[in-house]
Formats: structure tokens, C-alpha cells, sequence
């Protein structure tokens, strides 16, 4: 027990508590009776969550979603002596503790930090959101996610009218918050909102109807927002920056870059103390990787390598630069100086500060050199860029920057969830965005300006790339929205 029985409680949650304590022996079976509706729940949430985590759930009830999450030490807390003692039962490999969730001493025992912070439905049940929310920040490390699951607001009388019919087990009066409610309660608790999303339009199989409308027609636009559940994902402004002016690896994959080579290494900015340069060379005709050998040479007094590809294509060089690396922080540069070299300091900056996590440039802001990009091209992006933005649930101007960084550890978690996507992807781009989605990431786009190529030519054939963004299009949407 955490909380102290001497703990005064409102009216109205000495009421929820009696109520719980009360229902904790049927809690199971309502879970039973509407098993597609927490089975859709639970497997949304495992897709937030990886396994092997520190998980911490407030509000926990009789325990099934920590168990489902599989953590690596889950902790889970209620206010409801009943509820738990069916946890502990349950789910004896698992700890479960009893305590109020808005008791700064219940929250001050817990041993934290913890990876994930689940609040699922408790939001609708503590009588000051703000201030139980600003009690989390001491559990939180710069990675810890925070995940609030609730009810649509618009949804109140559909799920009055299920209690009063015996379609859902009975509650309380609760706060009934929409996400932008709950949005708002976050940043005002200091927590930053990286990512919202809607689920289930319809809570029933309905003989295979449920699960088609739920995959192929519930994530679209408008229309998501008449799901029953809503998720929110954030990460805590107050916790401390993972990294205090991390070392830096520079990644340049070339291939026919010959003329560019001394360029990227005389206009590179030395933006940080520890610093490395580590071309990936891709079997070029045009003597490539020998000016690069010859540029090593001439710059004694800079880290500067390279790498020779054991495949082809851009992706297979990222990989092997990345996996080569030796920076806490990993940048990606075109061999071609499209992306000027000197924006690089802004990238390392917005990583460092811990204002974004995954930083990916973006072409679409400022005007271009006339000769930069194809009109076909930029008509493309745009729409590509909206299509994104929705799939991602971030906002996500241009996929196809070549100027992406991300930190060391944060790749190795892609690398190490590589299999949910597959070997899919040739130029590495969405390799990494769908991999920073899925984690969680903050992205951070920064506006560059996309110059003219001086040496060689572009290696990006409109129509054949364009139709790979389509099949892009389709492949998230199946792996991110539609599952």
C-alpha cells in the first residue's frame, strides 16, 4: 500500500473507489463480453509500446493491459484495495500496488524513472488532471513516453446509453475530456503532445464488419474523429536532455560524386568538439573513392573515413555508415550539396537541446534555385507531404531530404525493430521516418535552402521514385494506420 488510509478523499472518489471495489470481481468478465472492443484496445496500445520496457500503469484495475504490454518490470497502481488483490493474483510476475495516483507521496514511492507512463480511462476519474499529471515528471527520463487513452467526448450518450442497456459495466460520473482537453492539460502539466490518433469506429465485430470499418475506413480524416477511443502520446519538458554536446558522425553516401568530395570536407562546419566524417562509397565509375582517399590524405588534422559498400542503393549506405559509426549523434548528408553543408550546425543544435529527436529537413519552405527541383517533382512532394503528415501524425513537409539525424541510440532501436516493417525500403528515408514513428520520436523538420547541383547528375528518376512513393503511401498506411 502506498497511499495512507488517513488520505482524505472527495465525495465523488470515495465513490468511484467503493464502486470499483464493488465491480473488481466481474471487472474480468465485462472484459470477456466485450472482447473485440479490448482486444482492438490492447493491441493499439502494444503497437505504442514496445516490449521490455519499465511500464508503469496508473489505474491499473485488475491488470490485463500492463500484462498484455509485456514489460521488463511493470508497475501497476489503483486506488482499489479489490482490484488489486485480482491483479496480484493474475499476474503474480508483475507489481501491483495500492494507491491513490494523485497522492504526491503514492507517486514519490514509486521507483522510477519508467520508460512508458500509461494513463488509460484514470483521467476521467481524478478530480484535478493538471495537478495529477505534474506529479509524473520525476518518473520521466528524456525518452519516457506518457500515453493517455480515453473515451470520445462525443461519445458520452452512446456510452451512457451502453451502461443503462448492460452493454458496458457501469461508472461513476467521469470528466468527459476531448483530445483537445486532454492536449491542453498536458502542455499546461508541462508535457509535450507528439502524437494523436482515433481508434475504433465501430466497438464490435458485427460479423467482420467491425474490423473492416475499423482498418480501412476509421483512420481517414474527419471520419477518425467519431472513434470511441483516443490516444495521446507525450514526453515531459522537464526531464533532462539525454546528451550534453554529444560527438558526431556525418554520414556522406556518394556514389559519381568525384567533384563534390573536397567540398564536403572544406565547407563542413565544426560544429561540435568530437566530430567524424565517414563517407559511404557506392562503387562509382568516376574515380570517387579515390579522391576521397586523396582528400583523407590532405586533411591529416580532420576524422575523415571511408566506407565501401558491400550492396547498392542509398539505403544499404546508411545502414552501413550508421553501423560504422561512432558519433552519439547521426547525420546524413547528400554528396551532392543540395543541402547546404553549413545548415548542419542547425540540425546538431535542435538534437542537442532535446528540442526534437528526429530531425529531418525540409526543401518545401524556402523558394529554390531555379534549376533545383522539377516542377512534376515539387507538385509531387506537396501532395506527398499532406499524405504523410496524416499517416505519421506529425507534420511532415518532405520525405525525400536527404538531411535526416537522429542519436546513435535511438537508430539502435530502430535497427532492433526492423522486422515490424521489413527490408522495404531502397533509398533508407522511410526506413528511419516510419522507425521514428513508431518509437514515438519527436520529429522536428528544419527549412533548408535546396540549391543547384554543380557536379554530375541527379540519381532521382521522377516517375520510377514517384511510383515508389505511392507503394510508401500504401505500405504505411497498411503498417501504421490499418492493422
Amino acid at each position: 500500500m502506498l497511499s495512507s488510509e488517513n488520505t482524505p478523499l472527495s465525495s465523488r472518489k470515495a465513490a468511484i473507489r467503493e464502486l470499483a471495489d464493488r465491480l473488481a470481481p466481474e471487472r474480468d468478465r465485462w472484459i470477456a463480453r466485450n472482447g473485440y472492443y479490448y482486444a482492438q484496445d490492447y493491441g493499439y496500445m502494444r503497437f505504442l509500446v514496445p516490449e521490455n520496457l519499465r511500464v508503469l500503469d496508473l489505474g491499473c484495475g485488475t491488470g490485463g493491459l500492463l500484462a498484455t504490454l509485456k514489460p521488463a518490470y511493470g508497475v501497476g497502481v489503483d486506488f482499489s484495495a479489490k482490484m488489486i488483490e485480482i491483479a496480484r493474483t493474475n499476474h503474480p510476475e508483475l507489481n501491483f500496488l495500492r494507491g491513490d495516483v494523485e497522492d504526491a507521496m503514492t507517486i514519490a514511492a514509486l521507483e522510477g524513472p519508467f520508460d512508458v507512463i500509461v494513463v488509460s480511462d484514470t483521467i476521467g476519474a481524478v478530480d484535478d488532471c493538471q495537478a495529477m499529471l505534474a506529479l509524473l515528471h520525476p518518473l520521466c527520463h528524456a525518452d519516457t513516453r506518457l500515453i493517455v487513452a480515453y473515451y470520445s467526448r462525443m461519445l458520452e450518450p452512446v456510452l451512457r446509453l451502453g451502461e443503462a442497456v448492460g452493454l458496458k459495466m457501469p461508472q461513476t460520473p467521469q470528466n468527459w475530456l476531448s483530445t483537445e482537453d486532454i492536449g491542453n492539460l498536458l502542455a499546461l502539466s508541462d508535457f509535450e503532445v507528439i502524437k494523436r490518433e482515433w481508434r475504433q469506429l465501430l466497438p464490435f465485430r458485427l460479423f467482420g464488419l467491425g474490423p473492416l470499418t475499423n482498418r480501412y475506413i476509421a483512420p481517414f480524416a474527419i471520419i477518425r474523429r467519431a472513434c470511441l477511443r483516443n490516444y495521446l502520446v507525450a514526453r515531459s519538458r522537464a526531464a533532462p536532455p539525454a546528451m550534453q554536446r554529444p560527438s558526431a558522425t556525418v554520414v556522406v553516401p556518394c556514389r559519381n560524386e568525384r567533384g563534390n568530395i573536397e567540398a564536403v570536407v572544406r565547407r563542413m562546419p565544426r560544429f561540435c568538439d568530437d566530430m567524424e566524417i565517414l563517407f559511404v562509397e557506392g562503387h562509382s565509375r568516376d574515380g570517387t573513392l579515390e579522391e576521397i582517399r586523396r582528400v583523407i590524405a590532405a586533411n591529416p588534422g580532420m576524422d575523415v573515413k571511408v566506407l565501401v559498400q558491400d550492396g547498392k542503393g542509398k539505403g544499404d549506405a546508411v545502414r552501413k555508415g550508421f553501423a560504422e559509426a561512432r558519433g552519439e549523434v547521426l547525420m546524413i548528408l547528400d554528396a551532392d550539396l543540395t543541402v547546404p553543408p553549413e545548415m548542419l550546425p542547425r540540425f546538431y543544435e535542435a538534437i542537442a537541446s532535446g528540442r526534437g529527436e528526429f530531425i529531418n529537413g525540409t526543401r518545401l519552405v524556402y523558394p529554390m534555385e531555379t534549376e533545383a527541383m522539377r516542377f512534376l517533382n515539387h507538385v509531387a512532394n506537396q501532395v506527398f507531404s499532406w499524405l504523410f503528415s496524416w499517416l505519421l501524425n506529425q507534420r511532415f513537409t518532405d520525405t525525400l531530404c536527404g538531411t535526416k539525424v537522429l542519436s546513435r541510440r535511438h537508430y539502435r532501436q530502430i535497427a532492433a525493430n526492423r522486422g515490424y516493417f521489413g527490408d522495404f525500403d531502397p533509398f533508407g528515408d522511410f526506413d528511419l521516418i516510419f522507425g521514428a514513428a513508431k518509437l514515438n520520436l519527436k520529429i522536428v523538420e528544419i527549412p533548408v535552402r535546396y540549391t543547384s547541383r554543380q557536379y554530375g547528375e541527379t540519381q532521382i528518376s521522377r516517375f520510377r521514385h514517384g511510383w515508389l512513393l505511392l507503394r510508401m503511401v500504401v505500405f504505411a498506411f497498411r503498417k501504421l494506420k490499418a492493422f
